[in-house]
């Protein structure tokens, strides 16, 4: 049993088919449930109706930097260890929630994600090619190895939530931003619990646009390598400092520490 105290985060956009039993599964976990509605045009809000949850409703689209700041603010209210953020369209199990938290609950002050290895062959090869030059990217400005870099089933310590208030929302670069601003400002670690790839028909087309960004977060994440100085030294630091991917049952394995971005451990 993990002895975290944790807030269960879900942005949401027009999730109306799926958003529900994520939302009634968090429950079983923590009675600490934020829904993030980001102005959506369809039934969500109707979904959600009856649910002991904190609802905070935009009234349109601010993407989802925005709709995450939101939910850390209200979440830093609550008397809570860190966040678990899950996406609303179903691509995230929320039985994995206590297995991500188990993680966090070994290694204090961690960032945990939960990296969508188990299945990886499902995933639409656009994506996962473009979620390999991500994790090289981001690696490269966090100053470690990562793997699913881009995943949005994360555990953020307190400390990291607080931080990430300040950062400014920028669509699908902020979760790289916080990744970041915590390795740099809080010397952050990152860790990763493999869970299974869900590509299932019944959900909605993904928000992310893999072209448009992954350009975006390309762009954004070399700015950010270039800012710091020495390219040449922060690749080496993270190419030569892996990831812990620990599997549900405790076993670590470590990203090994010089190998090219579509390895895993």
């Amino acid at each position: 049993m993990n002895t975290l105290r944790a807030a269960v985060l879900i942005p949401c956009l027009n999730e109306e088919r799926a958003i529900r039993a994520i939302v009634e599964g968090a429950l079983h976990y923590t009675p600490h449930v934020i829904v993030v509605d980001d102005g959506s045009s369809d039934g969500t809000i109707a979904a959600l109706a009856g649910l002991p949850i904190q609802l905070i409703r935009h009234e349109r689209p601010g993407g989802k930097g925005n709709a995450l700041r939101a939910g850390f603010r209200r979440a830093l209210e609550l008397d809570v260890d860190g966040v678990l953020t899950m996406d609303g369209d179903g691509q995230h199990w929320f039985g994995d929630i206590p297995r991500i938290l188990q993680v966090a609950a070994g290694l204090p002050g961690h960032i945990v994600v939960g990296a969508r290895l188990i299945g990886r062959e499902c995933q639409p090869r656009i994506r996962r090619i473009a979620n390999d030059i991500a994790d090289w990217g981001i690696a490269w400005a966090v100053g470690q190895r990562l793997v699913d870099s881009q995943s949005g089933q994360r555990w953020y310590p307190r400390e990291v939530v607080a931080l990430a208030v300040d950062v400014a929302p920028q669509g699908f670069v902020f979760e790289a931003d916080i990744l970041i601003e915590a390795a740099r400002r809080l010397g952050t670690r990152v860790a990763a619990v493999p869970i299974q790839v869900r590509y299932a028909g019944e959900f909605r087309r993904s928000h992310f646009k893999p072209l448009r960004d992954f350009c975006r977060i390309t762009s954004h994440v070399f700015g950010r390598v270039v800012e710091v100085g020495s390219v040449v030294r922060t690749y080496r630091i993270a190419r030569t400092t892996p990831i812990q991917v620990i599997d549900p049952d405790g076993s670590t394995a470590r990203m090994p520490p010089a190998a090219g971005a579509t390895e895993r451990a």
